[in-house]
């Protein structure tokens, strides 16, 4: 059911709703026990290094969202009741089609028949309404279209359409696995490039990113400092920053703004990555392209840590190349955090609670000022040093290369 059958948003909603693939994805992002698994167990991943966060502290899933697809899309084959191999390619293609839609609409995730109502998981329920918040279509649309390929590949090599359908699902569980793993071995390859007493700068929350700094001071035992940028407008630098302090990595919070200012003290920078494109550039979280700049300016190494499954097939030249992308930014309040948080030290002795009075420093603006809050940028090949992935350590231009072999 692709976007074009809808005829307004109230209607796509409502569409989205009801849809099983749409409450499938949900399952797998909420990592609810009651979700149905794709195989008996999964393989270690780096995350485990770190403890993982909670409902209560992070709107964001920890599963990566291109697997959490692949598996949603492994639920459709074994509830497809095609009979033939075109017939089950044209489900698996409604299937992405209905989750890249939903991806760049941005949310609201909806309620299922899995969802726990009682009063003690309530809380839960309301901070995982937008578990897609901030994150783009791309990598979904990548992983779809990596998975629907082994699909192809399956039905030229095996006539037979049982025989097929099970060797796909064979290897869309390989796949799936490959794909969870995917950040052990890009820790590994990247690990060695942070040299014992450097400063990295990081921006956004990156979960590979997490994995390869935990890695080189867990396991490694190496000793660094982190700088971290705020990642306005969902604190995602303060969420990976709290993760690192919790692990005994001494931490420095930067404001997005100050990215240039702290930039001559550090050593390198890593980033992730929501698209890989076949120029070696990078889609990710808007303000990674000023870091790039910035650190190409004063000559700091800028890695960018991103999974084989993020490569796509897209050539943008600029940030106006990019498709569009979904949000829930559109309506962002603006808060003087300078004169609360002062306030909120003068009432600290006291048994009111400040939180009440944030309402007195949000800056109101007119009706006529448009507000800007893409989630993404586009970050030119030219300002990339290396990437990490879990084919390897490769320059930008082999990227094209490892595109080919990927959709061959």
């Amino acid at each position: 059911m692709a976007s074009e059958n809808y005829h307004d948003d109230e209607q796509l909603e409502l569409q989205e709703k009801q849809h099983p693939v749409i409450a499938d994805l949900c399952l797998h992002l909420s990592n609810n026990k009651k979700s149905p698994s794709i195989s008996s167990g999964d393989p270690p991943s780096a995350d485990k290094l770190a403890p993982s966060s909670s409902s209560k502290t992070s709107k964001r899933s920890s599963i990566p969202l291109p697997v959490a697809a692949i598996r949603v899309l492994l639920n459709v084959i074994r509830r497809s009741r095609a009979e033939t191999m075109m017939g089950l390619q044209a489900d698996l293609r409604e299937a992405s089609d209905v989750m890249v839609t939903f991806a760049k609409r941005g949310g609201p995730i909806p309620p299922t028949d899995f969802d726990d109502t009682s009063s003690n998981n309530s809380t839960q329920q309301q901070q995982q309404r937008y578990l897609l918040a901030g994150r783009s279509h791309i990598a979904l649309s990548s992983g779809c279209e990596l998975f629907l390929k082994y699909v192809t590949r399956a039905s030229l090599e095996t006539p037979d359409f049982t025989s097929c359908k099970s060797q796909v699902l064979e290897r869309g569980e390989r796949f799936a696995e490959f794909s969870i793993a995917a950040r052990d071995r890009i820790s590994s390859v990247g690990g060695p490039f942070v040299r014992e007493g450097s400063v990295v700068l990081t921006h956004g929350r990156s979960r590979v990113v997490e994995s390869l700094l935990l890695r080189a001071a867990l396991v490694e035992k190496k000793r660094f400092r982190v700088m971290v940028l705020e990642g306005r407008p969902d604190a995602a630098g303060a969420k990976s920053a709290r993760t690192y302090e919790k692990n005994g990595i001494p931490t420095t919070m930067v404001l997005d703004s100050a990215m240039g200012y702290v930039m001559e003290r550090v050593d390198m920078v890593i980033v992730g990555a929501e698209g890989v494109v076949e120029n070696g550039g990078v889609v990710n979280k808007v303000g990674t392209f000023s870091l790039g700049v910035m650190a190409k300016e004063l000559g700091v190494p800028f890695y960018v840590a991103a999974e084989s499954y993020k490569f796509t097939r897209l050539y943008p030249l600029n940030n106006s190349d990019l498709p569009e992308m979904g949000g829930i930014g559109e309506s962002l309040q603006f808060l003087d955090t300078l004169n609360w948080s002062a306030s909120a030290k003068k009432e600290e002795s006291t048994s009111t609670s400040s939180l009440q009075d944030v309402s007195d420093y949000i800056v109101n603006l007119p009706s006529t000022v448009e507000i800007q809050n893409p989630p993404c940028d586009f970050t030119p090949a030219k300002y990339i040093t290396l990437l990490f992935t879990d084919l390897g350590v490769l320059t930008p231009s082999a990227v094209s290369d490892e595109l080919i072999r990927l959709y061959q």
